[in-house]
């Protein structure tokens, strides 16, 4: 059993346009067509089983549309393997309502990107729908760290996320790019003792620059900080996850598989973990 908790797709209609922006904003190439059909296409050759979908609200108003498309991907989850997440934006005057909604939907979470949002985790409008969720019982998956196709300032950082902690105490939180993109030594130090959990999306391998010679200063974990942060943490509280489109879900599968860890450690990482969040 293999589940990919951080995946994204677009509805048909717009899919295209959707991967072109992101491809030239971030400078890099796609997997796939960011559609559904070919994130099950990409599972399919990965030996996936499920993928977990998580929409970016940017535009208030959107937020309930988004959520009952997302509750209809999830009518069809047995036969292709897809798991929508809801969405939310902080500016929602209504966000209690919305995030009950997303409960009635049985969305099992949210996901949120401050950086799309361009205010701190740490704002009082995120802690506001991160407390309501938890309440709820709800999974928070956020972006952290740095985006690639986005600038500083970096808008979901440790210290934000420590104040959210300390504040709130949120019993399902996931920090995505293994807990904050491009600064994993610092998240090592001082977040692995906390109640989180991190998910590996876009953070393992190479990124697949859409220029060879494109020299900005990014990289991926390398494979001696990956199990240095599995262990650190510890394997129960790191999810597999791809970011696909934008990375391989095969080789991500087979860089775990081949990775130094031990098979329970993988287990954990591979599924487990994923399956005791989502309560399947």
């Amino acid at each position: 059993m293999i589940i990919d908790f951080h995946t994204h797709t677009f509805p048909d209609r717009i899919a295209a346009a959707s991967i072109k922006v992101l491809e030239d904003t971030s400078g890099t190439i796609g997997f796939t067509d960011g559609t559904n059909r070919g994130l099950e296409e990409s599972m399919k050759r990965a030996g996936i089983d499920l993928s977990v979908i998580l929409p970016v609200v940017t535009n208030p108003t959107k937020t309930s549309h988004i959520n009952h498309f997302a509750a209809e991907v999830n009518e069809t989850t047995k036969e292709t393997g897809l798991l929508s997440f809801g969405g939310i934006h902080p500016d929602c005057p209504d966000y209690k309502e919305l995030l009950r909604e997303c409960c009635s939907l049985g969305l099992k979470g949210i996901k949120l990107h401050p950086d799309y949002y361009k205010i701190m985790f740490d704002d009082i409008r995120i802690k506001r729908i991160v407390s309501y969720a938890t309440e709820l019982g709800l999974i928070i998956l956020t972006h952290a760290g740095m985006d690639i196709g986005l600038y500083p300032p970096v808008c979901c950082s440790i210290d934000s996320i420590l104040d959210v902690i300390r504040d709130v105490q949120p019993e399902k939180l996931v920090l995505a790019h293994m807990g904050g993109w491009m600064n994993w030594e610092e998240v090592t130090e001082r977040l692995s003792e906390e109640k989180v959990w991190i998910d590996t999306a876009f953070s393992l391998g190479e990124i697949n620059w859409k220029d060879k010679n494109d020299h900005r200063p990014y990289h991926m974990l390398s494979d001696e900080m990956f199990i240095k942060m599995v262990k650190a943490f510890g394997s129960e509280k790191v999810l597999f996850a791809t970011d696909c489109p934008w990375a391989d879900q095969y080789d991500y599968v087979n860089r775990i598989k081949a990775s130094a860890l031990t098979e329970e450690e993988k287990e954990n990482i591979f599924h487990i973990n994923a399956e005791r969040l989502l309560q399947l």
